[in-house]
């Protein structure tokens, strides 16, 4: 299960994203973050209490930086020591930017 909260400000668009990022759930984020992309310059996705995240869940954020570095910029913040070497062995610590 996957739980997705939202803060906008201004073209700034923050996600709070907690529980597990996987096959099941990535599709429902990729599909919102489709439609929130058209007005956002900023996206920050917080991964503070994100549990769980499967190759789905890095395909849908590969397509997210890749949307948005022609438009703007995305981080991930708050990456805890399980996901961010996840990050590491997939070689995403070098393509997203990582705070």
């Amino acid at each position: 299960m996957l739980d997705m909260n939202k803060k906008k400000d201004g073209k700034k668009l923050t996600y709070f994203l907690s529980g597990r990022l996987d096959t099941i759930t990535a599709p429902d984020l990729e599909k919102d973050l489709t439609s929130s992309a058209e007005e956002t310059e900023e996206l920050v996705l917080d991964l503070e209490k994100l549990d769980y995240i499967s190759s789905a869940g890095l395909r849908v954020l590969l397509s997210a930086h890749k949307n948005m570095s022609k438009k703007g910029s995305m981080k991930l913040i708050h990456v805890g020591s399980s996901l961010m070497e996840i990050f590491e062995v997939t070689g995403f610590s070098d393509i997203l930017t990582i705070e």
